[in-house]
Parts: structure tokens; sequence; C-alpha cells
């Protein structure tokens, strides 16, 4: 890891890219008044606000397909998340293989979503102070670039952390509570509510728009309770035009929509790593530069591109050219308007935008 670099313009950063050649390249979140010195002489001047979203830190099915393990122990290997300990030999030692597919892909930018519309709804910031960028491999950067929390310190990005990602959150305390007057009536949060009262509401809407037996049993609902809901949609769809259904339906109490309102903000918090937002020196990716596990270009854009935004077009950065190489064990996936795989220890020539993902994910040598 070469750090403590500072360059005064464009060209010396990338010429100094063309001479090192390094596999992952990172700027400073931080702003320093010696960006060369170590780090205890550098001078902070403030940071700016980041959020990463990895799809490592959502749990998607398809990881049982695409993602493996190899314990380093005695090789014992599986699919889907490293356990703690491996079942053969106790070793708590895994190399990981992960895949970047479209339905990984896809959870983390819903999750991307999702928070940005907290930072500007919720918190207030403009459109133009929130830029989205994809990471390069499984997942998705926001950076909030506006001076008023720059220079916030670690505890007060801790908060902003626990607000998006709902924790400690309780219902009671956002609208849902008992009645004053009888302690068997019940008031809550309306769809139309700010902040995490309206996120509630909307998200118990949309919840209970087509309840699920099984979903509803496995939050500890007694059957009769989840009887209820399911009988009574239709009541309950109604209801939130004059306040919700919070003391519609017969036999569904206080506690039993506490646990719906909890496994809602569950449902919609937004999943982020929480130590890269509360680092106030962190190192981020940086930006149209190739990520060293992919080949594919850390790209920036817009809010308003989020929802269009395709990872294998728009971050593809070998245009031309082929290679031939040996390919272990590889899934079917696509890049650019092609398809390929899958693979299983075969030589095969491919075009160099592929090669160089099978390459950089080490399933493939060079042939």
């Amino acid at each position: 890891m070469v750090r403590h670099k500072g360059f005064s313009n464009i060209e010396g950063l990338r010429s100094f890219l063309v001479r090192n050649v390094p596999l992952h390249a990172y700027y400073s979140t931080a702003y320093y008044e010696s960006p060369e010195e170590k780090m205890e002489s550098k001078g902070w001047l403030g940071a700016d606000l980041y959020f990463d979203i990895d799809a490592d830190h959502i749990a998607t099915d398809c990881r049982k397909v695409h993602d493996k393990w190899t314990c380093k122990g005695c090789s014992f290997s599986g699919k889907g998340i490293a356990p703690e300990t491996c079942p053969i030999c106790g070793g708590r030692s895994f190399d990981e293989k992960t895949w970047p597919c479209n339905v990984c892909l896809e959870s983390a930018k819903q999750e991307t979503v999702k928070l940005v519309e907290m930072l500007t709804k919720d918190f207030g910031f403009a459109l133009d102070d929130v830029m989205v960028s994809f990471s390069g491999h499984r997942g998705y950067h926001v950076h909030v670039e506006n001076e008023e929390i720059q220079k916030m310190d670690s505890m007060a990005r801790k908060e902003i952390v626990d607000y998006v990602t709902g924790t400690g959150l309780e219902a009671e305390f956002h609208g849902l509570k008992r009645s004053s007057n009888r302690s068997d009536m019940l008031s809550g949060p309306r769809l139309d509510d700010f902040g995490w009262r309206g996120r509630i509401a909307r998200g118990t809407y949309e919840f209970l728009k087509n309840p699920q037996k099984d979903k509803l049993l496995l939050l500890g609902l007694k059957k009769r309770v989840v009887d209820a809901l399911i009988r009574d949609k239709a009541l309950i769809l109604q209801s939130w035009d004059s306040g919700g259904p919070w003391n519609q339906v017969k036999g569904v109490g206080p506690e039993n929509w506490k646990i719906v309102a909890q496994q809602v903000m569950k449902m919609h918090s937004a999943k982020i790593d929480t130590v890269v937002t509360t680092d106030i020196h962190r190192l981020i990716r940086l930006t149209n530069t190739l990520h060293g596990k992919t080949g594919l270009m850390k790209v920036a854009f817009s809010t308003s591109e989020i929802e269009g935004f395709d990872p294998f077009r728009e971050a593809v950065a070998f245009k031309e050219g082929e290679a031939t190489i040996f390919v272990e064990e590889a899934p079917e996936f696509g890049l650019g308007d092609e398809s390929f795989g899958p693979f299983r220890n075969e030589r095969i020539e491919l075009p160099m935008a592929p090669a160089m993902l099978l390459l950089c994910k080490g399933l493939a040598e060079v042939a």
C-alpha cells in the first residue's frame, strides 16, 4: 500500500498511476492541511460524508449458488456465505470467492435508492449535494459533499448511521402508541407522515397488501392473529383513508402491531457498511479507476440516474481485443450485450472485458 501522496493537478496523479499501475486506487474522504505528511501531522480539516452499500451485507438467495468458500486449514469448501468456523477442522480463516450477479447488484441498488431518499427527504440534503457511484464490484457508494457535515466527528456520523439503519428505533416513539384514555385503543402513523413515521405506515401498507402466512408466522405472531390479518386484508387497505388499521382488525392488538412495525422498520432501513460512514479518515475508491477484483470501472452519476443505471454496460472499460484463458469454474453471466458461460475446466477465447472479469475474480488464468 502506497499512502500519504498528494498531487497539485490531475496530470500529476495520472502520471503517477501510469508509472505505478496499481491494482486499486483510493483517495481520502478527508481534507488535510498537509496530505503527504504522516497521519499525526496531516492537520485534519474535515471530511465528506460517505456511505458504502455492498451486496456482501445483503442476504440474497443467489449467493448460495455463485459464492464459494474454502477453509484455509483443511480445504473443505461450500457454497454461500462462509461460516464462522469450519465444520470439519474448526478453522476460522477462509478463502472466499464472490460473484457480482444481476440479483446482487439490483439488491444493492434498491438499498441505495432507500438511502438517497432518506438523505434528501429526511435530512434535507439538496440533490446536488449527493452523488452516487457504482463501486466497480458488488455495490454502490453515496457521497455527500456539504460544508455543514464536513466538521462532524465520528460520534455525530454514528447518529446518522443509526437513523438510516433503523438502529434502536422503537415503534411507539414514531406514532404507534396506546390511547391515554383507553389502553385497548391504538393510534399509529399515517401514510403522509414524514420521516420514519411515514416509512412505518407505508411499509406496513405494502407488507400487508399481499400478506403471506409463512412470513407472518416467522415474525412470532400467533396463528389467530395471522388469520385475522389475512381475513381482513380488504378492511386494512381501506382503513388507510381514515388513519390506518391500528384499531380496525379484531384480535390484532398493540403488541401484534408493534411486531409488524418492527419488521417493517427492518425491511425499510438502508443496509450500509457502518464503519465507512463513521470513519473520518476513510479511503474510498477513486472515480473512473478500475476495480482490481473485476476490471470494471468505478462510475459516478447523478441521483436521478440510479434506476436506469446498468453496471454491466456502463462500467465496462475494455471494449476491444480478446484473450485466451483457462477457466476453472464460472457461472453464466452477461456483460455488455453478450452472455458468457457457464464454464468449467475449459480453454476459451473471450472478448477482453469478460476475460478480465474472470481473471480478476481468480476464476481463470491466462492460457
